[in-house]
């Protein structure tokens, strides 16, 4: 590619250097003429005067000697146009002269001039004509060693310019070796670029209009770059969203199709006959009532994260006091709690604190953590809930990080730590045999985590198998400067 480049190049220059040299040949040689014509028609018409002074003496030369002795054709032309004397012909055979150009500007007084080949003698001549007292007298002068020295002057021109052209090829080659290897270089980098290597080093050290085109090649190509990378992120996330899409259509076509066919085969049962047995009939009405709950249930916490997903959720956000968020959800689980006989603790520390919330969206966080913590802990376990300020500041200074995280602790069984990446997934879950016994739906966990991030918080847990879990997320706090000193730091 630099050898082709490097030939396109020297060409080129080549084609202009010959172009110029011809110009300059043609228009020199015409220039050259021009001045030689000019000065010899100064010359001859300062001969011819002389001349006409010397033809109107007493005495003049003969024609022949003084045609000599000027060494140019001597002409004598009457006023009616008649040739006179002529030192070279008979003036007797010869035409009229009065419309010759030269003549009839002398016939008028001044002189007169004129290129042409003679008719006579049919040689390209000079011809000066001055006015004289028998009518104009001309000399001519044959423009062959005019010819001469134009042919001279261009040879002389030639070798001049030959003598540039090489050392202006030499330079041209120069930079047409320096050029052509840069355009390879910015050349290939383009290739690169089209075949979508965006990271392909750009070319260094280039200057001018083409370290402009290198430097306008490396931003398209970081540019390019982004683009390509927000293009397989996208994609990437595409691809990930249509798993998740199928493996949600496919848990609840699978969360649907347990409770559906169980209120389907009992109905069906009732309506065979078994309506009329005393024994078992209510017993499978429960059963009908139970799966039904259990779908209007799902559907309602399908219908609860599809709005948080689709950032559709009213949130009412106010100022609130912890203390009465927690207090609230403990009291709507306390009665179940003491059927099972778990003790429901709040740990020290909550009072004062005020948390900048949607109330109903906390009361749904704590509510599905502590059905969950209910269900996982034996009789006779606690489930303790309590309150840490996070990245405060000291007294009396402004506030770092305004956030409160609350835990839901219990003692249950505790959760393999292989499980707990992906406990906040929609519909996983750890025990599923025992998670649809207890009548869960499997997206509680992930309600919980949409509703902390649509707060701009984060959640998490903390677990040791066989030995209980703790359920941990944030809330924005908002905190006076007086309450700083009761509060613990971490």
């Amino acid at each position: 590619m630099t050898a082709r480049i490097f030939f396109k190049l020297i060409l080129s220059v080549f084609l202009i250097l010959a172009a110029a040299m011809t110009a300059v040949d043609i228009f020199g040689a015409r220039i050259a003429e021009t001045n030689f014509v000019e000065n010899l028609t100064r010359e001859i018409a300062g001969k011819a005067r002389l001349i006409a002074l010397d033809l109107e003496g007493k005495t003049p030369a003969p024609v022949g000697e003084l045609a000599h002795a000027a060494a140019c054709r001597v002409t004598l032309i009457a006023r009616d146009g008649r040739v006179l004397l002529d030192s070279e012909a008979d003036p007797a055979h010869m035409e009229n002269h009065r419309n010759r150009p030269e003549v009839v500007d002398a016939l008028a007084g001044r002189q007169g001039s004129d290129v042409r080949k003679s008719g006579t003698t049919g040689v390209r001549l000079l011809y000066i004509a001055v006015p004289a007292r028998a009518g104009a007298l001309r000399l001519a002068v044959p423009l062959a060693e005019i010819e001469r020295h134009v042919m001279e002057t261009r040879r002389k021109n030639l070798m001049g310019a030959g003598l540039a052209f090489l050392p202006a090829i030499a330079i041209a080659a120069f930079f047409a070796r320096r050029i052509s290897r840069r355009l390879a270089s910015i050349i290939a980098y383009a290739g690169e670029l089209a075949r979508g290597n965006f990271l392909a080093k750009a070319p260094e050290g280039e200057k001018g209009e083409l370290g402009v085109l290198s430097s306008q090649l490396k931003d398209t190509a970081e540019h390019l770059q982004k683009a390509v990378e927000q293009l397989r992120r996208e994609h990437t996330e595409l691809e990930r969203l249509e798993r998740v899409r199928k493996d949600f259509v496919i848990n609840v076509s699978h969360e649907l199709r347990t409770p559906l066919a169980s209120i389907q085969g009992y109905t069906e049962t009732l309506m065979d006959g078994a309506l009329e047995d005393d024994v078992n009939n209510m017993r499978f009405l429960g059963i009908i009532r139970h799966n039904a709950e259990r779908l209007a249930r799902l559907t309602a916490d399908l219908m609860t994260l599809s709005r948080i997903e689709l950032k559709s959720q009213d949130f009412q956000m106010a100022s609130y006091a912890l203390a009465d968020l927690l207090n609230n959800a403990l009291d709507t689980v306390r009665p179940i709690a003491e059927r099972k006989g778990i003790l429901l603790l709040e740990a020290a520390g909550v009072g004062g604190m005020t948390v900048h919330a949607d109330s109903e969206a906390v009361h749904q966080i704590l509510s599905n953590l502590l059905d969950n913590a209910m269900k996982y802990t034996p009789e006779g376990g606690s489930i303790t809930v309590g309150a840490t300020v996070r990245g405060a500041g000291a007294p009396g200074a402004s506030v770092i990080d305004r956030r409160v995280e609350i835990s839901v602790a219990d003692t249950g069984a505790g959760i393999p730590a292989e499980e707990l990446p992906r406990l906040f997934e929609r519909f996983y879950r750890v025990d599923k045999a025992r998670s649809r016994e207890l009548g869960g739906t499997g997206l509680g966990l992930a309600i919980v985590k949409h509703l902390v991030l649509s707060h701009g918080g984060e959640v998490r847990v903390e677990s040791e198998f066989g030995r209980g879990s703790t359920f941990y997320f944030t809330l924005p706090l908002e905190v006076s400067p007086t309450v700083y000193q009761s509060v613990m730091v971490t």
